[in-house]
């Protein structure tokens, strides 16, 4: 495009536009909206933009005392003058294609040029005013070529700044900005604001002159609204015919549906209130405690809850606090670090807390009288600012209204299903409420996590002989065979995917020796004979360690009891209701075929002696987690004797790269602060390695087995970046956390 080319009017006083589809592609921001608005039939200021390269080539071309150019920007000024011919004082604006405070002002009034030569003088009123606007975007936007400066005609009536809808609720306006009254408006300013919003599709503020019954645009710019208020428009836009059920979808972003999915306490009159500061981020979390972010995020790596509880938070606890589940801290306010990012992230959040002191070098606090140590459990409501003793129950939010609309219309267009991460009654619920199509990933380990459990699990791990894990595995069974049963029901014929036991060992043995006494006292073992033990069977790298197939392969009792709870959860669950149950097993961890056919054959040879009835059993399905690069690389061996794959992404991450994410946050941060990363792997799925992986043995797993299913199980799953990968794989379905269903189910229908 020509330089003469980038100035331009996209409102002239007479006659039409008529842009080119280059011209269009540099209107950003108010420039936008005003063009917008034209081609909506409604009034708008006579309005001019030029680019930064256009204004550079003018100043180039006076220094030259050349005109060429600068006859053709005199010809796009005149077309600010309306048909009495006179020259309009002038006004210049900014137009970025997002808003920030370092940004000239709108400087109004501006005398118009009284000759060529001072259209592009700079000492003189006009040019020094685009001088100065292309100059105030160094700082905000340095990229000369997204820089345009707007020129405009000073319009004649009363100004007035209103929302083109409500921020919070999302009702069509026009609305008050911040709570403020607006002024009169004439009866004409609703149809206005309605056929703007239908141009615009999005929240805008405006700033307009009211001559009498006429409204006229003067600038317009986007507006933040809540998650809800984009909701309740896009299904209104809807309804009013203005857009698709498809155009709804495609415009809302998936993330923001998790500030709307804030759990509340089920019954907090009944609970021990620790301490109470200002709610400065909605919703309620429970969770254990822990003081630093190394240890929030190998918290969340190890997919329990906890509450990164600090004095005050800082930039260099933002991994901490993406990973915490809730943030408390004894200082600030609504407008604090921790205020400010927990809103952002969707966390709930408890601020300025004056009772609560920190001891970062004993790692334990103070909450009022009472003192906690890390891996205490509280709860906090970032509502209305309490704490609480404990973890208590919460009620988890439903999905309905504008957000159940939505997701309906998501679910018409989506071609892959989306499952949940879920081993719990309660969890499987919540992801049902929030559309859950089955259950990828139960982790049967986790089913483990309570006091009682957790001493027969130790007693398992601990065992010292065959007799011994015999006689751990009679309790567990009981416990396994009730939650499943449970499942089943609640999951009424969905399937049903459960991975065998992979237990890290290191995450579920007691460390302080504190622990390690009262598991010896519950274990019925002297303290020192535990020692031993632990010493015995101490790993040196447990994520790479005796955990996954592995266990089933040296302990085949383990892999017995397993199967045998399952097939005994299977039949309890059928007895009490008509939908087959579809149970799907998944090895976890594996590296060789070898190791696929040898628990295939010990599971069927149980599946086949256990009674299942008969619609279960034709349902019954046997696959592997790929998440190890070898299993990736001879996923065509591996295909040809299970039903599916379910990509692990967490640990093929960790296995790709050769990282650990337990110990990821201490240095990844800095890799992303010095331009080596461009982003967290264990956040955002890294396409071109890991991903390389997955699109190689998806590619060799359906050669050798054509049925082959495929399912993504990591939480990369719930990302909205890695979905748009996954969605151009050969995948049938993807597996997250319940709380980020509905956004891999918007995600992917986008």
């Amino acid at each position: 495009m020509t330089l003469a080319l980038e100035m331009f009017a996209i409102a002239p006083a007479t006659g039409k536009a008529n842009l080119s589809a280059s011209q269009e592609g540099l209107l950003v921001g108010k420039a936008l909206w005003l063009s917008r608005a034209v081609d909506a039939g409604l009034a708008v200021a006579p309005t001019i933009v030029i680019s930064r390269a256009a204004w550079n080539a003018l100043q180039e071309e006076r220094k030259a005392q050349d005109d060429r150019l600068r006859i053709h920007w005199v010809a796009t000024l005149f077309r600010l003058v309306g048909r009495d011919g006179r020259p309009p004082a002038l006004v210049v604006r900014t137009s970025s294609a997002t808003h920030s405070s370092g940004l000239m002002p709108a400087r109004p009034g501006l005398s118009p040029p009284a000759s060529e030569v001072e259209s592009v003088d700079p000492q003189k009123p006009l040019a020094r005013a685009i001088a100065d606007a292309f100059a105030s975007y160094a700082t905000f936007d340095p990229r000369p070529e997204r820089q345009i400066v707007i020129i405009q005609a000073m319009a004649d009536g009363e100004v007035r700044q209103f929302l083109t809808r409500n921020a919070q609720t999302g009702s069509l306006g026009p609305a008050p900005i911040n709570g403020w009254p607006f002024g009169p408006l004439p009866a004409s300013a609703t149809a206005f604001v309605d056929a703007l919003d239908a141009a615009a599709g999005q929240h805008l503020s405006c700033l307009v002159s009211v001559e009498g019954d006429t409204v006229r645009l003067l600038s317009a710019r986007a507006a933040p609204a809540s998650a809800a208020a984009e909701l309740e428009a896009a299904v209104d836009r809807v309804a009013r015919k203005r857009w698709t059920e498809r155009e709804a979808v495609t415009h809302i972003d998936p993330s923001r549906l998790q500030q709307m999915l804030h759990p509340r306490l089920r019954s907090p009159e009944s609970a021990t209130v620790l301490a109470t500061g200002l709610g400065v981020s909605p919703g309620a979390a429970s969770g254990v405690i822990v003081f630093n972010s190394e240890d929030a995020a190998r918290m969340k790596a190890r997919g329990r809850h906890c509450i990164l509880v600090v004095t005050e938070t800082g930039p260099t606890d933002i991994e901490g606090m993406k990973a915490a589940t809730g943030i408390l801290t004894a200082r600030g306010g609504m407008t604090s670090h921790a205020a400010v990012v927990a809103r952002i992230t969707g966390k709930p959040c408890v601020a300025g807390v004056r009772t609560l002191s920190v001891d970062q070098a004993e790692m334990t606090c103070r909450i009022g009288k009472r003192q906690f140590r890390q891996g205490d459990r509280i709860t906090i409501d970032g509502t209305d600012g309490s704490v609480y003793l404990g973890a208590l129950p919460l009620a988890q939010p439903h999905i309905g209204g504008a957000m159940g609309k939505l997701l309906g219309w998501s679910d018409a267009s989506r071609r892959i299903k989306v499952r949940a991460n879920a081993e719990t009654v309660e969890s499987v619920n919540t992801a049902l409420s929030f559309g859950a199509e089955g259950i990828g990933l139960a982790r049967s380990e986790h089913m483990f996590f309570s006091r009682e459990r957790m001493v027969a699990l130790r007693r398992l791990i601990l065992s010292e002989d065959a007799d011994d894990r015999a006689k751990a595995l009679t309790g567990l069974v009981d416990f396994q065979t009730e939650d499943y049963s449970a499942i089943f029901l609640a999951m009424k014929g969905l399937p049903v995917t459960v991975r065998l036991f992979d237990p890290p060992l290191h995450e579920f043995l007691p460390r302080t020796d504190e622990d390690i006494e009262e598991t010896a006292h519950s274990l019925g073992l002297e303290v020192r004979a535990l020692k031993l033990r632990l010493d015995r069977i101490a790993e040196t790298n447990p994520m790479l360690g005796h955990r996954g197939v592995r266990l089933a392969i040296t302990y085949p009792e383990i892999l017995k009891m397993q199967i045998e709870a399952l097939c005994a959860g299977v039949r309890a669950a059928s007895a009490r209701q008509s939908e087959p149950v579809t149970l799907e097993v998944m090895v976890p961890f594996v590296s060789t075929v070898s190791e696929v056919v040898e628990i295939k054959r010990q599971t069927y040879a149980i599946v086949e002696q256990a009674g299942l009835p008969p619609a279960a059993r034709e349902r019954f399905a046997f696959g592997t987690m790929i998440e190890l690069p070898r299993a990736a690389l001879r996923a065509g061996d591996i295909a040809e004797h299970v039903d599916f794959f379910s990509f692990g992404t967490n640990d093929l991450t960790q296995t790709t790269y050769g990282i650990s994410r337990d110990d990821a946050p201490a240095f990844l941060s800095a890799y992303q602060r010095k331009g080596l990363y461009d982003f967290d792997p264990f956040v955002t799925l890294d396409q071109k390695g890991v991903g390389e992986m997955i699109s190689i043995a998806i590619e060799r797993g359906k050669r050798a087995n054509p049925t082959l299913k495929i399912g993504i199980c990591g939480e990369h799953a719930g990302d909205p970046a890695s979905l748009w990968f996954f969605a151009r794989l050969d995948v049938d379905y993807v597996s997250c956390s319940p709380y980020r269903v509905p956004v891999a189910r918007l995600t992917l229908a986008q």
